[in-house]
């Protein structure tokens, strides 16, 4: 209830507002996002590379409106690659798709998609596109599985709280398709997703399992300890190398845990987003942790 609460209250244009602008809320900010400026998140980047851990950098933004936005987004994402191999950082990079296009135009989007793998690909790299909303999940799959027809640059993400993603990793496997396998951050009505974690976790299990046994190198994306043990224990049951795979956390979140998983002989990747438009990344962070929305909400009633 708090974190559908949390979620309905960031579509609020006075509380964004008022997020955005306090300093005491910038500052929790900064736990989960690396900054403003692209110079930020590579110093965030070198930093996990120096701990032993990749990266994948994220210029933060969604649902742009106008095609010069998703152009400027497009020539963001070609300069961070640029950088990336510039500074000799191991890092790819992930993006959604409605921040280059997809409300506007599905084969607009994918022109400027192609731009960008092409850019990857060039630099011997890797991007990756990010889910969102379950209304996005089937125009995100079938744009992944065209472009990934054409160059192996390219991978998406699976939720495992919808009911659809055993079906969605199998047709993207068909494709030789890299996958960042992860619960879901989103809300979502019971119509097509699991409404209880016990479901969403079992799920999860399963297509880890079948992702780690695909043959392909995929990421699991997790925080939770339990999800993280039952990944090692399929991966020692089949014989699964460590170099096969990959964990993913996000910045800021767990470091205790990155640190371990690195210190055993583990691949831990950590997703840094940057960028003004921060604030529904955050909102979505917030609501993943209920200690800090009494804070939150206790600030903005009070201003």
């Amino acid at each position: 209830m708090l974190r559908s609460t949390l979620l309905k209250l960031a579509e609020s244009k006075s509380f964004a507002n008022w997020v955005t602008s306090n300093g005491t809320t910038r500052r929790m900010a900064r736990r989960f996002v690396a900054g403003e400026t692209l110079d930020e998140a590579i110093a965030a980047a070198r930093e996990c590379n120096n701990a032993g851990m990749l990266a994948s950098l994220d210029y933060l933004g969604e649902n742009v409106a106008t095609t010069s936005d998703a152009q400027h987004s497009r020539d963001a994402y070609l300069e961070i690659f640029e950088r990336i191999a510039q500074g000799g950082l191991q890092a790819n990079v992930s993006g959604k798709l409605t921040q280059l296009g997809l409300d506007i135009n599905n084969e607009f989007c994918e022109g400027l998609v192609l731009s960008i793998v092409e850019r990857a690909a060039g630099f011997d790299n890797f991007l990756r596109i990010d889910m969102e909303g379950s209304l996005y999940t089937q125009r995100t799959i079938e744009l992944a599985k065209r472009v990934r027809a054409r160059s192996p640059a390219v991978g998406t993400v699976i939720q495992s709280y919808l009911y659809r993603s055993e079906t969605d990793v199998t047709d993207l496997l068909a494709y030789g398709c890299r996958i960042r396998l992860c619960k879901g951050a989103y809300k979502e009505s019971e119509d097509v997703a699991f409404p209880l974690k016990a479901d969403v976790d079992a799920n999860f299990v399963r297509l880890m399992q079948l992702l780690l046994s695909s043959g392909f190198y995929h990421g699991i994306a997790t925080h939770d300890p339990r999800m993280i043990a039952a990944t090692i224990r399929h991966a020692a049951a089949k014989q699964i190398s460590k170099d096969d795979f990959e964990f993913q956390m996000l910045y800021g979140v767990r470091t205790d845990l990155q640190r371990r998983l690195v210190k055993d002989g583990y691949r831990v990747r950590i997703y840094i987003p940057y960028g003004r438009d921060w604030f529904p990344y955050f909102m979505r962070r917030l609501a993943e942790r209920p200690a800090n929305v009494g804070f939150l909400v206790r600030n903005f009633l009070r201003s």
